[in-house]
């Protein structure tokens, strides 16, 4: 009996030690294809650019015309403000524009702010 314990501790504690499954730029740029319809290089285009929106102050681009709402959040687009915009944007930023209702798999989050990252 002792033994079976210490077999299921050294897999619970092997559990709650190794990291979760590393998030995947890959995927995220798989996801990501869905964002680009809207965040192009372009003038006329729908959302703003996201090559190096990390580090920026939300509503930033002197050429995009962001909502009233994305000019007073006064973020910056850091790992965890991304997270939380593209999981719920209207909770983030209540007002905004973006007609997306958000990401429910924190996996998928995690893997477009890996490829977020890289987008550059």
């Amino acid at each position: 009996m002792r033994d079976v314990l210490i077999v299921i501790s050294s897999a619970v504690l092997a559990a709650l030690v190794t990291p979760a499954a590393a998030a995947d730029a890959e995927h995220g740029k798989a996801l990501f294809v869905a964002c680009a319809a809207c965040h192009q290089e372009k003038p006329d285009a729908l959302g703003p650019s996201l090559k190096g929106v990390l580090g920026r102050k939300s509503g930033a681009l002197d050429d995009f015309r962001y909502s009233n709402p994305m000019k007073r959040a006064n973020l910056v687009w850091d790992e965890a403000a991304l997270r939380e915009y593209i999981a719920d944007p209207q909770a983030k930023v209540k007002g905004n524009r973006m007609p997306f209702d958000g990401l429910h798999d924190p996996k998928d989050v995690d893997d477009i702010v890996e490829y977020i990252k890289t987008y550059k």
